[in-house]
């Protein structure tokens, strides 16, 4: 019997109008779908009047599950992974069952799309050529500081993931940590209320809302980006 394939499939982050026609292709064509979410994938999946079992695949089961999806592809059957938003194993599941996957030998490929950082990026005005993806900074104030130290005298522009209740936390400790360098804030891209700030730490702290909502990407500069003049910068965008 033939080994089934495993594909890694990027969904939008927020605008449905992004997925790809090649990911919808797979998502039409396999046996099964692995999601992080099967709720918020089933209405992806209805969306697009698709129709395929589901299989809960998240961080707090990926261990026990992976067996399951490795016993599926060594009989032929193909997968498609993918998590609530973006690109499988971009600060979400996808690792674990790409690389127990590779180790039995089997056939992964990526089908590419939206990534957060990446759009984020792009928008936010600072050197795209060098950059360092550094994901969600950790919880407690002690780790976080150390986490962001390490890049204290990185030379390469800083993209951090970050929940809206530790945002101010995060911005209050990098121009501790940084000093007062560029950065923007990116909100809720690709959505109706696609939202990016630009300046430095101490202006958009200060004009940070008492009570963020949404998703939250931030790009800081490196630390030998140099810029003419001061500016602070506000764009929105209903996509």
């Amino acid at each position: 019997m033939e080994a089934g394939k495993l594909f890694l499939v990027s969904t939008p982050i927020g605008n449905l109008g992004d997925i790809t026609l090649r990911a919808l292709e797979t998502l039409r064509q396999v046996d099964y779908v692995a999601s992080e979410d099967t709720r918020h994938t089933g209405l992806l999946l209805k969306h697009f009047e698709i129709k395929k079992p589901q299989i809960a695949f998240h961080e707090h089961n990926e261990q026990r599950v992976i067996g399951r999806i490795i016993r599926l592809l060594e009989e032929g059957k193909s997968i498609a992974l993918v998590t609530s938003a973006g690109t499988p194993s971009i600060s979400d599941p996808g690792f674990v069952a790409l690389w127990e996957a590779v180790k039995a030998g089997l056939e992964v490929t990526a089908i590419p799309g939206a990534t957060a950082f990446v759009t984020a990026l792009v928008l936010s005005g600072m050197p795209v050529y060098s950059f360092t993806f550094r994901g969600f900074p950790p919880v407690k104030p002690g780790k976080r500081r150390r986490f962001l130290e390490l890049d204290k005298d990185s030379p390469h522009t800083l993209i951090y993931y970050e929940s809206p209740y530790r945002l101010r936390k995060l911005l209050a400790e990098a121009l501790e940590v940084f000093g007062n360098r560029h950065a923007a804030i990116c909100k809720e891209l690709t959505k109706m209320y696609e939202r990016v700030r630009r300046g430095r730490l101490s202006e958009l702290l200060d004009d940070l809302e008492e009570k963020p909502k949404g998703e939250y990407v931030v790009i800081i500069a490196g630390a030998e980006y140099r810029e003419q003049g001061d500016r602070t910068d506000e764009t929105e965008s209903r996509p």
